[in-house]
C-alpha cells in the first residue's frame, strides 16, 4: 500500500507526543493500515529551539504552506491550538484534498460544521477524537459505539484543571485561591486560568459532545454555563457532610426530542461513579436507551494521552484511504435543534442560606417554596461558631429551573433571610 505521508502543524507538547508515537510504533501501525505512516514537515515557530526529541531539520518548517501546498502531503495534523490561523491552514488543506486531524477543541466547537462541510465538499477526512477528553475514545465511541443506540443524557468531567482544584479544596480543606495558585505553578492552570474555572472550556467540549450525541447541531451560545470560582471551603464541608462531592459537570439532556446543556458545579453523590473521578482525570458518564449507563475514565490532557487519540485518527485516515472510503463518514446533524425551556429543565437542588435564628423564618421559608411548587427533600439547620446567623441547608426534589428562579427572587426580599449563601444542582 502507498505510505501515508503527514504534515504537522505545531511541535509543542502534544506535537513532540504524535512524533515519539509515529516513530516508536511503526510495526503496530503497519499492521493496522497495511501502509507506512511518516511525517513529512513540521511547523514550527523557530527551527533552531532545542527540544525534547532529536527531529532532522529538513523537516522542520517556518512557513505553513509548505505543508498545505505539499503535493505528497495526504494528511494535515493540526495541534497549534486557537482559532487563528488554525481555521484557515484547516480549510485551505481540505480545499486542496487533504485530510485532517485536529485536537483542536475551540476550532470545532465554534467552526466545525464549516470545517466538516468543507470536507464533506472535497471528499475529505476530518478527525478530532483529541479535541475533548484526551486520552478517551469518547468521540468515536458516540458516533460508532452507539449508533445503535439513542443517547438521552451524557454527563461528565471534561476539565482537569477544575476538577484538580476542587479535588484538592475537599481532600486538604484548602481555599480557592490557594489550589489555584498551586495549579498555576505545577502548570495545570494557565496564567489566565479564565477559560477553566469559569467553565467555558468543559462548555466548549460539551458542544461538541451534544451535537455528536444528539444528531443536532449545537452551538456555544445554546450552553448555560457557570463556573467555580464562587465556590467556598463552606460549601465543599457541608457536601462532604451530606455525603457528597463537588465537581463541575457537563450535562447534555435529550426528553422529548429536546435538549438542555449546561456546565455548572455540581453535588455528585458520593455513591456515583463521576464522585471518585480525582485530580486532572477526566469521565465522562453516557446513558443510551438500549445500552443503559455507561463510563469512560481516563487521562484528559498530557502529551502521549492526548496523542494516542491523534495517532488512532491518523490510522483511521489511512484505513479509509486505503478502502476508497475517504470521506463518507463526515458527521452531518441531521435534527431540527429544540432547546428545552426553564420550564422544561428541572433537577434537585442544594441551597445554603443564612438566616436570621428566629421563629417563624422557617414557616416563611417553606411557604415561598410551596408557593412556587417546588418540593423539599431534607432541610438541615447547621450551628456555625463563627457565623450569628443561622445556616440552613435545603435540598429540593426535582424542580423545574423556572421555578427555581422565582424562589430565588423572592428570597432576596423576605424579611428573615439575610443571604443565599450558594444554590447548586444535585445529582446521583
Amino acid at each position: 500500500m502507498k505510505p501515508i505521508k503527514a504534515g504537522l502543524l505545531g511541535l509543542g507538547t502534544v506535537g513532540t507526543g504524535v512524533v515519539r508515537i509515529v516513530e516508536g510504533h511503526q510495526e503496530d501501525l503497519v499492521m493496522q493500515t497495511g501502509s507506512s505512516l511518516t511525517i513529512e514537515k513540521i511547523l514550527v515557530k523557530n527551527r533552531s529551539k532545542e527540544r525534547s526529541i532529536t527531529v532532522g531539520p529538513d523537516k522542520l518548517t517556518e512557513d505553513p504552506w509548505e505543508i498545505i501546498n505539499h503535493e505528497e502531503i495526504d494528511v494535515v495534523v493540526e495541534v497549534m491550538g486557537g482559532i487563528e490561523p488554525a481555521r484557515t491552514y484547516i480549510l485551505e488543506a481540505l480545499s486542496r484534498g487533504k485530510h485532517v486531524v485536529t485536537a483542536n477543541k475551540d476550532l470545532m466547537a465554534l467552526h466545525g460544521q464549516e470545517i466538516l462541510a468543507k470536507a464533506a465538499e472535497n471528499g475529505c477526512d476530518v478527525f478530532y477524537e483529541a479535541s475533548v477528553a484526551g486520552g478517551i475514545p469518547i468521540i468515536r465511541t458516540l458516533v460508532e459505539g452507539f449508533a445503535s443506540d439513542r443517547i438521552t443524557k451524557i454527563m461528565g468531567i471534561v476539565n482537569g484543571t477544575t476538577n484538580y482544584i476542587l479535588t484538592k479544596m475537599s481532600q486538604e480543606g484548602a481555599s480557592y485561591e490557594d489550589v489555584l495558585k498551586e495549579a498555576q505553578e505545577l502548570g495545570y492552570a494557565e496564567a489566565d486560568p479564565t477559560s477553566d474555572v469559569e467553565g467555558l472550556d468543559a462548555a466548549r467540549k460539551m458542544t461538541i459532545l451534544a451535537t455528536l450525541g444528539f444528531n443536532v447541531n449545537v452551538s456555544l451560545d445554546d450552553v448555560s454555563v457557570k463556573g467555580i470560582s464562587s465556590i467556598s471551603k463552606e460549601d465543599i464541608l457541608y457536601a462532604k457532610k451530606l455525603g457528597y462531592e463537588v465537581k463541575l459537570l457537563g450535562i447534555a439532556e435529550r426528553k422529548d426530542d429536546s435538549i438542555s446543556v449546561t456546565v455548572q458545579p455540581t453535588m455528585v453523590n458520593r455513591s456515583h461513579p463521576l464522585a471518585s473521578v480525582n485530580g486532572v482525570f477526566n469521565a465522562v458518564y453516557v446513558y443510551g436507551e438500549a445500552v443503559g449507563e455507561t463510563m469512560f475514565y481516563g487521562p484528559g490532557a498530557g502529551e502521549l494521552p492526548t496523542a494516542t487519540s491523534i495517532v488512532a485518527d491518523l490510522v483511521a485516515v489511512a484505513k479509509n484511504r486505503n478502502l476508497g472510503v475517504s470521506g463518507r463518514r463526515v458527521f452531518t446533524p441531521y435534527k431540527e435543534k429544540k432547546l428545552r425551556t426553564a420550564e422544561q429543565v428541572d433537577y434537585k437542588n442544594f441551597m445554603l442560606l443564612h438566616v436570621e435564628d428566629e421563629p417563624g423564618v422557617l414557616a416563611k421559608i417553606a411557604k415561598v417554596f410551596a408557593q412556587h411548587e417546588v418540593s423539599l427533600e431534607s432541610v438541615l439547620q447547621q450551628p456555625n461558631p463563627n457565623n450569628p446567623k443561622a445556616e440552613l441547608i435545603i435540598i429540593t426534589h426535582d424542580a423545574n429551573q423556572a421555578s427555581m428562579t422565582k424562589v430565588l427572587e423572592d428570597f432576596q426580599t423576605l424579611d428573615g433571610i439575610d443571604r443565599v449563601q450558594s444554590v447548586y444542582r444535585v445529582e446521583g
